[in-house]
């Protein structure tokens, strides 16, 4: 239960946040956001998400305070927030809502990952996984279940009153249901080992065609679930580290007690398949993925894979809307590709941030290569920096690629 103490906090750090949240230029940043994923926009975006947090302490400024475990959550979310808007905001938006998760139970597909980890620094969830091939014969393929959906409305009334008790009169309380991802190989690759499903894919294409056939429909039977029991969640703020905010979503006839698939994006990925073919990809992803993606409003489409060799295949997946471009594309070929049918959701590399000496300059010439290449080919473009790793433990190398990225866009 929430002390005095704890209250005292978080409402001290609400506080803060509705200020902030308050401030004329949130809705200025959603209206830069909405243009874009328009494809009319005003300026490149930029973003940053998935943070060594673990790294960035300083100044006590994330240290915990709060003793109630729910009430932690609560202060460790609030912190980030503030923190990253005072060191590297760039195009974030503060809403003035908290969301708070109904208690949704997935039973998941019935199969869990057999691996080793290993463990470079400890405080870091960032590691690195063996995995053991589990599917070797269809028999292994008949183990997969379907995912059942519940709902437990007396946990979600509890955490309600709870975040009432904490934060009424700050800030807005939201009752959030699921945001699907529905990534079809991000799974199976936990399951057979990244080798071990290619290998699979080129000696018994039936096997893994029955395999990724058995997760689809699971995806679409739980979809169906969350839209039947109004378990979805309402209108997103981000889609993959991108900001999410659109004129045409939610989709007409929106109810908010019940919203539906193609009142959300969704994002899609199969970056395990960098290494295959454009007809492997679209046999055993395409096909596949469309079936969900043809449920969904908009779609933000990749990943770490490099898609610029395969935009023929992208192109076949409905509603697509970002695609992104990662650190391994042929900048050039993908800007040509997309043209000003897409989002360029440029992926600079975070390794940048993580060799011995930090280079603003190679970071500068990195950023507006992208920016150039975008206005040769009319490319929407954002720029969006995640999956990092490490800073070296110098927070200050993240708040200067900001700067630069901030730089760049606004010139």
């Amino acid at each position: 239960m929430p002390t005095t103490q704890d209250k005292d906090i978080l409402r001290t750090l609400a506080e803060q946040v509705a200020e902030i949240a308050a401030l004329p230029i949130q809705e200025q940043t959603r209206q830069l956001w909405r243009s874009l994923n328009a494809l009319r926009p005003v300026r490149p975006m930029v973003m940053i998400d998935q943070v060594c947090w673990n790294e960035m302490n300083v100044n006590d400024e994330l240290t915990l305070r709060c003793e109630d475990p729910e009430c932690r959550g609560y202060e460790d979310f609030l912190r980030r927030t503030l923190y990253q808007w005072k060191h590297f905001r760039v195009d974030m938006v503060v809403e003035p809502f908290l969301r708070v998760p109904k208690a949704v139970s997935n039973t998941g597909f019935g199969i869990g990952a057999l691996d080793e980890a290993a463990v470079t620094d400890p405080t870091n969830s960032v590691r690195g996984h063996r995995y053991t091939n589990q599917f070797d014969t269809e028999a292994d393929v008949q183990r997969i279940q379907t995912p059942q959906i519940s709902h437990n409305p007396v946990e979600t009334e509890r955490r309600l009153a709870v975040a009432h008790e904490l934060f009424d009169g700050m800030l807005e309380l939201r009752s959030e249901g699921v945001d699907p991802y529905l990534s079809l190989w991000d799974p199976i690759s936990t399951w057979m080992s990244v080798e071990g499903a290619l290998w699979k894919l080129a000696d018994q294409p039936e096997l893994m065609h029955k395999l990724v056939g058995r997760v689809t429909d699971g995806y679409l039977v739980m979809l169906d679930q969350l839209e039947e029991q109004g378990l979805l969640c309402g209108p997103q703020s981000l889609i993959h580290c991108t900001g999410a905010y659109v004129e045409e979503l939610p989709a007409p006839g929106y109810d908010p007690a019940k919203p539906r698939t193609k009142d959300l994006w969704m994002f899609g990925l199969a970056q395990m398949f960098s290494t295959v073919s454009p007809r492997m990809f679209k046999e055993f992803e395409v096909d596949y993925a469309s079936k969900l993606c043809e449920r969904f409003g908009l779609v933000y489409y990749g990943c770490c894979d490099p898609l610029d060799l395969k935009m023929a295949e992208v192109r076949m997946i409905p509603n697509v809307r970002k695609v992104s471009m990662s650190a391994w594309v042929d900048e050039e070929r993908g800007a040509a590709e997309i043209g000003t049918a897409y989002v360029y959701s440029r992926k600079p590399s975070p390794a940048s941030l993580a060799w011995d000496v930090f280079e603003p300059e190679a970071v500068r010439r990195d950023l507006q290569g992208t920016r150039e290449v975008c206005a040769r080919h009319g490319c929407p473009l954002e720029l969006i920096l995640k999956d990092i790793s490490t800073v070296r433990y110098d927070p200050q190398r993240l708040w200067d690629w900001a700067a630069l990225a901030m730089e760049i866009v606004e010139a």
